[in-house]
């Protein structure tokens, strides 16, 4: 059930919080579209007398990186095929991907989009004349299911109204798991493995950030969904805009740092994502690009990227570079050499995009076209909209600026780190990309037993976006419940006692009260730190040395080795954080999940000797792409019990033709 708001300030902390223990079969960690699928999906499988519990660290109905809403799905098969999907995301990350991943997604995808719009989500429809008719007037042209054609923005992509969208999704898990199978505002912050039973999980604690009480849950098998890593490095804005981002400043990498510190494997952390956005506002670029068919230009009005220049630029990168669609970083990539050769800055033509489409409708029609404009920003990153408010900018008449963006982790956008989960128990799947208990295979389970994820927390799969995000939940939800069939005398236990535990989260709190009065600016202290400072620390390191913008996100053997050494001693500066109240414990566990989560990102940059992704980093000892030596996953595992960092290589396994 949701907790009411809190007053106004923050509730301050106290040395002691209640202590709720719980013990439940399945356990869901996080409120985001692929929780919510989960959610949606678990009782379709699960007996009536399984216990489930979704513990979400914000409100379902805005948690996520959905919360702010958004104009198009961009996962949608429709007439075309799962192979092509895989063609598709391949090409764009570079050759290397789960191909069975990505094709079991492919072939389930399309359910969850007409489940949206059974739900409520306006879904915009083209006429048989070529119009496209956006909210209540799309609907009139029957459903998706139903044989209506989507307004397609792209192969891949269809348009909606969506400012909405999170609450509906949200509204439909709510509905089907019940409120009393669902706690909200409370932040899971570590995993807990079996104290009997090795590599076994075994539950999870956390604490409420809006009342002084700390969670304890055994649960038999858990999924784990809280989102990729955002704030892991310095943002190109300041002063009031440091907050703002493009992927939801929440997202601490929770995910990837809890189940990499109780065993789990990861890949592909080195890729990471850093969207060209419109400059300042991070307003996205999609929708002009693909429906308003605006193109970007270099500093001196020219379309750069039909040059000759830039086409032997992307020369050196084929196959990837001369394939038909050219990826998403090696976009970045010619942005960045355009700037770098002095022809900067890059600017969209939104100006033409809409005087050329105004050349075909009245008055009417264009006056509609311009108010979808400004509704692609307010249905999804309504700060751009005040931006261009702020800067007398009408993209009709003025035309706006495009910049790549700090860098984000991510699995379920245009990026494929995360965790290596098993894939479907089928046939042509190969043998090392499945893998269960017993003689059972679990679709996404993780390499730590009972330990699922979906969205951002599945690697090697990228471009599920939204409708794939809570599309991999609902694969999760069933294949949880066959883990629990096939393993009936789980009986979950702790080496840690309940005290340990509380000592572990609470830490932060005792830190401050055991030495706040030593000073009368409680901000200034020689024996803590407060987590605004140790975020600031995190983010210089990374901007400097890890590939930030700082550098036009470069970096070598000798920056990886200096940030290395600063991150690990932020790690044991970690053990003198602080915090007075629960946002600021909230924001002291959100900076350590931080930290790890940087780290295995540079470690695999690290291990990788070669540039596999121009456009989101370089690396300077090692510029160019390196097939024979490199045409495989980047791996790594950490071992909880020694303390220790194993990274390597796995086999790619090419499963779907060229």
């Amino acid at each position: 059930m949701a907790i009411p708001n809190k007053p106004l300030g923050e509730l301050k902390a106290v040395r002691d919080p209640e202590v709720e223990e719980r013990e439940v079969d399945i356990l869901i960690v996080g409120g985001g579209m692929a929780a919510c699928g989960t959610a949606f999906e678990i009782w379709k499988w699960a007996s009536p007398d399984t216990k489930v519990l979704l513990v979400d660290k914000a409100s379902m109905d805005r948690s996520g990186a959905v919360a702010q809403g958004l104009s198009a799905i961009n996962t949608y098969i429709g007439d075309n095929t799962p192979d092509d999907y895989v063609r598709m995301v391949r090409n764009d990350l570079m050759g290397i991907v789960r191909e069975d991943l990505i094709f079991d997604l492919g072939t389930h995808v399309d359910d969850s989009v007409h489940l949206f719009e059974e739900w409520g989500l306006p879904m915009w429809k083209k006429t048989d004349d070529g119009k496209n008719l956006d909210g209540k007037k799309g609907q009139k042209l029957g459903t998706l299911k139903a044989g209506a054609t989507p307004v397609r923005t792209g192969k891949w992509q269809i348009m909606i109204n969506g400012e909405s969208y999170k609450r509906i999704v949200a509204e439909a898990a709510k509905l089907a798991l019940g409120e009393d199978n669902i706690i909200e505002r409370v932040f899971i912050v570590e995993l807990l493995l079996d104290d009997k039973a090795d590599n076994q999980i075994a539950g999870a604690v956390g604490f409420s950030v809006r009342e002084n009480k700390v969670y304890i849950i055994k649960a038999k098998t858990m999924m784990v969904a809280c989102g990729g890593a955002v704030n892991i490095y310095q943002p190109r804005s300041v002063g009031e805009g440091k907050g703002r981002a493009w992927y939801p400043v929440w997202n601490a990498g929770s995910t990837y740092t809890m189940c990499m510190k109780v065993g789990a494997e990861l890949t592909m952390m080195e890729n990471r994502f850093t969207p060209a956005r419109f400059k300042d506002g991070y307003g996205p670029v999609g929708a002009w690009f693909l429906l308003f068919k605006a193109k970007a230009l270099n500093g001196l009005g020219e379309n750069f990227a039909a040059s000759d220049k830039c086409k032997e630029e992307l020369a050196r990168y084929a196959p990837y570079g001369t394939a038909a669609i050219t990826p998403t970083c090696l976009r970045n990539h010619l942005m960045l050499f355009e700037m770098k050769e002095g022809r900067g800055p890059i600017i969209m033509d939104t100006v033409t995009a809409l005087a050329e489409l105004g050349k075909t409708m009245d008055k009417k029609e264009l006056k509609h076209l311009e108010s979808e404009a400004w509704e692609d920003f307010l249905d999804m990153t309504c700060g751009q909209a005040n931006l261009w408010c702020a800067t007398n900018t009408e993209p009709e008449k003025k035309n706006s600026e495009v910049m790549p963006t700090e860098p984000y982790l991510l699995g379920s956008h245009s990026g494929c780190c995360g965790l290596w989960a098993s894939g479907p128990n089928c046939d042509w799947v190969p043998d090392d990309y499945k893998w269960g208990t017993g003689d059972k295979i679990f679709n996404r389970m993780t390499t730590v037993n009972g330990l699922f994820t979906a969205g951002d927390g599945v690697g090697g799969s990228g471009h599920k976006f939204s409708s794939g995000s809570h599309t991999e939940g609902r694969i999760t939800a069933k294949s949880m419940v066959q883990y629990l069939a096939a393993n009936p005398d789980l009986a979950p236990s702790f080496k840690e006692t309940k005290e340990e535990l509380l000592d572990l989260v609470y830490k932060p709190v005792r830190v401050y009260l055991d030495n706040c009065d030593y000073t009368t600016a409680e901000e200034i202290n020689p024996n803590y730190i407060k987590p605004s400072g140790m975020a600031l620390r995190l983010m210089k390191a990374t901007h400097e040395y890890g590939a930030g913008t700082s550098t036009y996100y470069q970096t070598s053997t000798k920056m990886l080795e200096v940030v290395m050494d600063l991150l690990q001693t932020m790690r044991e500066d970690c053990e003198k954080l602080a915090a007075g109240d629960l946002h600021e414990l909230m924001r002291a566990w959100e900076i350590y999940h931080r930290i790890w989560t940087v780290e295995a990102h540079l470690r695999h940059i690290q291990f990788r000797k070669e540039t596999r992704y121009p456009g989101f980093y370089y690396q300077a000892d090692y510029p160019g792409q390196d097939d024979e030596n490199w045409f495989a996953f980047t791996n790594s595992k950490y071992d909880p019990k020694e303390a220790k960092w194993d990274v390597f290589q796995r086999k790619y396994h090419q499963i779907i033709p060229s």
